[in-house]
């Protein structure tokens, strides 16, 4: 078990906060559908509708209205609805924010940017989220870079860019241009209930033959030893085998997939992971869940009718109101699968994440750009922790808050990766085609319908159309 006590805040703030994304830089949530346009370069800044100033440093019309639109997902909408617009409002008295919260952002949102009315704010996440690139390529996102390179307001004699992890800048880029703004750091590793095993007297399993002897341990309790959401929440398993193969072969298989590499999802690493978690699935899982969606799957796990969920740090806020006295979240790393692992046992994910952009052709793009300057405030960036009990990318701003253990979990599991940080896959917001045809191969691969090596040859026949085709703007990463 783990205890806020062990470890300081100071250090928490340190270990997840700063460090460790530093030494690996993550991508974006995820990105989804594409719309209609002209097409054409990303927008340039906006141009300033009234005086520009050091305490108003993108011109904004106090008496603009302004809207903003949240995935009311993991983190819930409340953050936005009542501390960053009501931040807002202060600083711009009188001024209206219309808010919105939703789980349908493509849905909602698709139709408003064909006809010209996108909201001046929107938070990009989720399962129906939009295809960021394909926004960009349409001129629909603006540029950023302003608001990087603006005065901070809890100290204009630094910049923005100063007072956010490194993380921020590295993933902020589509076609080289400063076009999302990724807000908080996030953990993805497999989840799981601290007090169970405690209780049990279960060890965390370290290779993959104590993860096995598990599984057949938990069976004869009635317990599954593993298991993710078929419906809504098929990338979870598409990452936590992303991230598998990167611990058996090094960052660079993830990097190879990111820049469409020849036969890169044929590499020997992936198809070793998609193997591994086929056979987990086949032996230890249950079919019935890829029926189920992240909720639903999530409280199976609050009953104790499953051990590991591969999910990010979020689940402890979206769990929070079903989550029994008896339940603590903890973080586990994925064990060893070969002798010959390039990451060592301890090796986890750790990024930046939950995007959000400004239209470039919204009502107010320059209230935009104020409301993410004040996302990115202390006072901002500190209230979404006390809200979320997530940390976000600003420096210092979570300093002295009671976080929760399943925090502490990660912190203390991130201090003892060093610099083993397996890092982001960021197709998943480059090409929206290929990621979501892997959400759909994962359950056809881990219900065996297909082999393993079947599911690589298939998305590497995708990555294949994806590289060929020249309406597809291409991106590359060096780490």
């Amino acid at each position: 078990m783990t205890h806020p006590g062990e470890i300081t805040r100071r250090q928490l703030l340190r270990r997840i906060g700063i460090a460790a994304l530093a030494a690996g830089p993550g991508a974006g949530l995820l990105s989804a559908c594409a719309t209609a346009g002209t097409g054409g370069e990303p927008s340039a800044a906006p141009s300033a509708a009234a005086s520009t100033s050091l305490q108003n440093p993108f011109g904004v019309d106090a008496k603009k209205p302004l809207e903003v639109i949240i995935f009311s997902g993991g983190y819930g909408d409340a953050y936005a609805k009542e501390l960053h617009e009501e931040l807002y409002k202060k600083k711009f008295p009188g001024v209206s924010v219309k808010h919105g919260g939703t789980q349908q952002i493509g849905t909602q949102l698709r139709p408003r940017f064909v006809g010209n009315d996108a909201p001046d704010v929107f938070n990009n996440s989720g399962p129906e989220s939009m295809d960021l690139a394909a926004l960009a390529a349409e001129s629909q996102l603006a540029d950023l870079a302003p608001l990087f390179d603006a005065p901070s307001i809890d100290d204009p004699a630094k910049k923005v860019r100063d007072t956010v992890t490194p993380a921020v800048l590295d993933n902020a880029k589509i076609n080289g241009r400063d076009l999302v703004l990724n807000y908080t750091v996030s953990h993805r590793a497999l989840w799981y209930n601290a007090k169970l095993f405690e209780s049990m007297k279960w060890a965390v399993p370290t290779t993959w033959a104590e993860f096995t002897a598990l599984g057949e341990t938990a069976k004869k309790e009635g317990i599954l030893l593993f298991a993710y959401p078929g419906q809504k929440g098929p990338y979870y398993q598409l990452w936590n085998v992303l991230y598998t193969a990167a611990k058996i072969g090094g960052n660079q298989v993830i990097i190879d997939i990111d820049n469409l590499v020849d036969n890169a999802w044929n590499a020997a690493p992936m198809k070793q992971a998609v193997a591994a978690w086929a056979d987990i699935q086949a032996k230890y899982g249950d079919k019935a869940y890829f029926g189920l969606d992240h909720t639903q799957t999530q409280i199976k796990q609050l009953q104790n009718k499953l051990l590991f969920y591969p999910v990010g740090s979020w689940v402890e806020n979206e769990m929070a109101k079903d989550k029994p006295m008896d339940f603590e979240y903890a973080i586990a790393p994925i064990p060893d699968v070969t002798a010959a692992d390039k990451m060592p046992y301890g090796a986890i994910q750790v990024g930046v994440g939950e995007n959000f952009v400004v239209a470039a052709r919204g009502k107010n793009p320059q209230g935009g750009l104020e409301y993410l300057r004040i996302m990115l405030s202390k006072e901002g960036a500190r209230g979404f922790t006390q809200k979320t009990k997530n940390l976000t990318v600003v420096y210092g701003a979570a300093e002295g808050l009671d976080l929760p253990t399943g925090l502490t979990s990660a912190a203390k599991a991130q201090d003892a990766a060093g610099q083993n940080i397996i890092t982001d896959a960021r197709f998943e917001g480059w090409y929206k085609e290929l990621f979501d045809y892997g959400t759909e191969q994962i359950n056809v691969v881990m219900a065996g319908r297909i082999t393993p090596d079947q599911f690589c040859a298939n998305m590497q026949k995708k990555a294949d159309a994806v590289k060929k085709d020249d309406s597809v703007a291409k991106q590359t990463r060096s780490q």
